[in-house]
């Protein structure tokens, strides 16, 4: 199993906007991933962002060469796609997560 971490961090004044492109464009796309067996998507709760909200997306592939080929592709598609309609309002962070251990 590979896992992948997509935060993406919105302004406090684009957090309707980015919510209605998450309900309408995001999940669309997350779900027509091929090679993603699982995801989460959330809102992140966090006492030190004040500035703005947090949501994540984590994908769970197969292997690592699936993740690698899904950044390589999907994702640079995902990120222009936001880019084109937030501009650089919505930061994206990846985190690669490597587990030792999981129980699903």
């Amino acid at each position: 199993m590979s896992v992948l971490s997509i935060t993406f961090h919105c302004p406090k004044n684009n957090i309707e906007e980015w919510e209605n492109y998450m309900d309408e464009s995001l999940i669309l796309m997350t779900e027509n991933l091929m090679d993603v067996n699982k995801y989460i998507l959330s809102e992140v709760h966090s006492d030190y962002i004040e500035e703005g909200k947090n949501y994540n997306l984590l994908l769970l592939f197969d292997n690592d060469d699936l993740r690698n080929d899904f950044i390589q592709s999907e994702l640079v598609n995902i990120t222009e796609r936001i880019e084109k309609k937030f501009g650089q309002d919505i930061m994206i962070f990846n985190t690669f997560l490597n587990p030792k251990k999981s129980r699903f």
